[in-house]
């Protein structure tokens, strides 16, 4: 069973990553685990409380197969945790991680945007958030997840694109992705 790694903080996008705690979980065999800087309770954007199921100190990249940055209000803040050692570990391990939004941030504060194709929410989201970053010349400028090298991006207006990048890379087949998305595409027909 594909497992991954969703990292959430206080004030996340509790929409950013909805879809794979629901459908991924219930319908795609994607074991879900929800983590936080310290554990504990949570309160999201929307209000949405959420009991962590464990800190990050406890998350073993070899043990999953994905690492998710939800995206939040934290990632702009000085309060935002430092993902770098986290974030290169799963990579070294041959893992798949991703960010959406202002988890896009913690990615390019890390380096790991800087030599590779990437989205987020607009050029100058990453250079006004972070004097970290210098991937300006491999941004993209997309209104769907991007995927380089084992690193998905995402604007905050794509979850359902974001999710359907990480459920491929959990293993999901592409018929069950492109039905997906065509399930939740299906109101704008």
């Amino acid at each position: 069973m594909p497992k991954i790694a969703i990292v959430l903080t206080q004030g996340y996008a509790d929409w950013e990553c909805a879809f794979l705690n629901g459908i991924g979980s219930a319908y795609y065999g994607i074991e879900t685990v929800n983590v936080a800087p310290g554990g504990g309770e949570l309160v999201s954007q929307g209000g949405l409380r959420t009991v962590a199921d464990d800190g990050l100190a406890s998350v073993e990249p070899e043990a999953f197969d994905a690492l998710v940055l939800c995206g939040g209000t934290i990632w702009e803040t000085g309060d935002a945790p430092d993902m770098k050692p986290l974030a290169s570990d799963f990579l070294d391990a041959g893992n798949h991680v991703a960010a959406i939004c202002g988890g896009t941030l913690a990615l390019a504060r890390a380096g790991l945007l800087d030599d590779r194709r990437h989205t987020s929410n607009a050029p100058e989201f990453l250079t006004k958030n972070t004097d970290a970053y210098k991937g300006q010349s491999l941004y993209v400028d997309a209104v769907t997840a991007v995927e380089d090298r084992k690193v998905i991006t995402a604007p905050g207006h794509a979850p359902a694109h974001f999710s359907a990048a990480v459920f491929r890379a959990a293993g999901v087949d592409e018929k069950t992705v492109s039905e997906f998305l065509g399930m939740l595409s299906a109101e704008h027909r």
